[in-house]
């Protein structure tokens, strides 16, 4: 009994409903074999759940004849046929085609009861997970048996008003093309509705069940929390929606799936084409970027001042990178041979102040030898602008005061070279060359051609002047302060210049070689220039190749190089007279020299 409805066997109605499960198990033919030849089953042993079904439908019954919207003017009623838990009784019964799963069935039958529509429920077993019932209903089975129930009786309103039929003995011939239109809620609410494959939709209730240990040994409790639905429609599609604060986690923490280890911090996770979105591939990131956690979906660019440490983990401040006087080596190096080189050049200048009224230095235009002295001198000490971090002063001196002073010298051994080929010009009878020996010829080409240079220079530095520049992309985790020459133009054009002087002195030199004179400096000459052209030759593609503070040291070693060649070729053997030959530097020696 639920409530005050009394539950029995059977009610009649307008229209009745058919009910067989099972009420009674082990079912038994008492009678001899030879006798069996019809079967006479007799039930025993009465089951208590199969009367609670017969609760179930007397009340479910009971509710739709009091709903004015289910079947009006038409009272409902059921026979229970008890089925014994025996196929040969359950079977002797007809099926249809109307069915969830666990198996149960709605069908109608003309062949027993012109008035009785059955439903079917032989076998019912909790195979399914059912919304629980907010009224009375709490086991699955009782729930099944009750919206069974009512989907007939919907089913039956539908076929009703459909084809507005009024008596109730003829709805039970077109049942089943009415099926599928039922569509209503369930006391709980959930939707109730056949799909595509006539089978009962519903919303599954998605459950969080948490267990936890009672004071008892060995005995846990267990509560369960709604966190979502699951809804099938019927066209057979499915949503579900998921309330994820209302899940319970083990330890506090949502677990992952997963198919591989995380991804360690330095790496970021990368597709491998894969199924499952949970697999990935663990690629380390690119050599300017980071990740500092674990399963990271990207690597990180570090700001421009930085980079990341070996793991690339975090980001550390790159090194700066320039020939400096602390950390390099190499400026201990240069700085030693440029301070060795001066010393020598002043001790050469020296010893040539000291010979200045001498036949030796006045015979090797005295003038213009100073004016080389002091030009290789100064250009081994411009070598001091390029070590050292760059600034904006070295920037602009640099490569200008570099390019002036090389002039100033090439230009100086261009005039002897000049004064020499003029000369030996001149001691032919008739010649023009005879009106330039009195004049200053030497002096004039140092001065326009050094002219020239410092032109040069003077609109280089009012066009596009050097500056100090920050080279972060050259060198992994490195800034190269260098200097910018601002115009590459105007940095090669003075360059471009100071060969060509070079080259030319170096063809009136090696034309002038072979002239007799015991002071003819021309084949001195033409060393010293054939050593500064290879190496500056050779200087451009090695200069052009590097980068940073190598590229700087590869000018430093040309500048060095070429002003040694000159010094070494032009001056050392008149200081070897001077000092050792002092026998050679009188007038008398020369001119019986020169009589030879």
């Amino acid at each position: 009994m639920i409530g005050d409805v009394i539950a029995e066997p059977y009610r009649n109605g307008d229209l009745n409903i058919g009910v067989l499960f099972t009420l009674h198990r082990n079912a038994h033919d008492e009678r001899p074999q030879r006798m069996k030849n019809s079967p006479q089953i007799h039930c025993r042993w009465v089951t208590f759940e199969g009367f609670v079904h017969l609760d179930i439908v007397n009340f479910a019954i009971h509710l739709i004849n009091k709903n004015p919207d289910i079947l009006p003017n038409i009272t409902l009623g059921y026979h229970i046929y008890d089925s014994c838990l025996d196929g040969r009784v359950a079977g002797a019964w007809p099926a249809g085609r109307y069915h969830w799963r666990p198996p149960l069935i709605y069908h109608y039958s003309s062949s027993t009861n012109p008035r009785t529509i059955w439903i079917s429920s032989v076998n019912c077993t909790k195979t399914r997970y059912m919304p629980p019932m907010e009224y009375y209903i709490k086991d699955t089975s009782l729930y099944y048996t009750y919206i069974s129930i009512y989907i007939l009786a919907h089913a039956l309103t539908i076929m009703k008003r459909a084809s507005n039929v009024s008596s109730p003995s003829q709805l039970q011939h077109q049942l089943q093309k009415y099926m599928k239109y039922v569509h209503f809620k369930d006391p709980s609410g959930y939707n109730i509705c056949f799909n595509e494959g006539r089978d009962v939709t519903f919303d599954w209730n998605i459950e969080n069940w948490v267990s936890f240990a009672t004071d008892k040994a060995n005995l846990f409790q267990y509560t369960e929390t709604v966190i979502g639905i699951f809804t099938e429609t019927p066209k057979r599609n499915f949503t579900s929606i998921i309330l994820q604060e209302n899940i319970t986690w083990k330890n506090g923490r949502k677990p992952r799936s997963r198919c591989n280890d995380r991804c360690s911090a330095g790496y970021r996770k990368a597709p491998n084409g894969g199924y499952h979105v949970c697999c990935y591939d663990c690629v380390p990131c690119s050599e300017d970027e980071m990740s500092n956690t674990t399963d990271s979906e990207t690597c990180h660019k570090c700001p421009e001042e930085e980079w990341p440490d070996e793991k690339k983990v975090t980001c550390i401040p790159k090194t700066y990178e320039f020939l400096s006087y602390e950390k390099d080596i190499l400026v201990s190096v240069f700085m030693s041979i440029t301070l060795c080189l001066s010393v020598i050049t002043l001790f050469i200048l020296g010893i040539f102040i000291y010979y200045w009224d001498t036949p030796i230095v006045k015979a090797n235009n005295r003038t213009v030898s100073f004016i080389l002295l002091v030009s290789i001198l100064l250009g081994f000490l411009c070598v001091f602008f390029f070590l050292g971090r760059p600034v904006a002063i070295t920037c602009l001196l640099r490569q200008t005061s570099f390019g002036i002073f090389f002039s100033i010298g090439v230009s100086s051994v261009l005039a002897k070279t000049v004064t020499v080929c003029i000369a030996f010009k001149a001691t032919k009878p008739g010649s023009v060359w005879v009106k330039f020996v009195s004049l200053k010829v030497s002096n004039s080409v140092v001065l326009v051609c050094s002219s020239v240079q410092v032109l040069i220079c003077v609109i280089w530095m009012l066009v596009s002047p050097p500056y100090v520049e920050f080279d972060h992309q050259s060198y992994p985790g490195k800034i190269i302060i260098q200097c910018n020459e601002g115009s590459d133009l105007w940095f090669y054009s003075m360059l471009g210049y100071m060969g060509l002087l070079a080259a030319v002195s170096f063809l009136l030199a090696f034309m002038v070689r072979t002239l007799p004179d015991s002071f003819n400096e021309a084949k001195y000459i033409t060393f010293s220039m054939l050593l500064f052209c290879s190496v500056w030759m050779a200087m451009i593609p090695a200069y052009l190749s590097t980068r940073g503070k190598y590229m700087v040291a590869v000018e430093i070693f040309a500048i060095l190089t070429s002003c040694s060649g000159i010094l070494g070729c032009t001056f050392l053997p008149k200081v070897y007279i001077l000092l050792l030959k002092p026998d050679l530097n009188s007038r008398n020696a020369i001119m019986e020299k020169s009589k030879l």
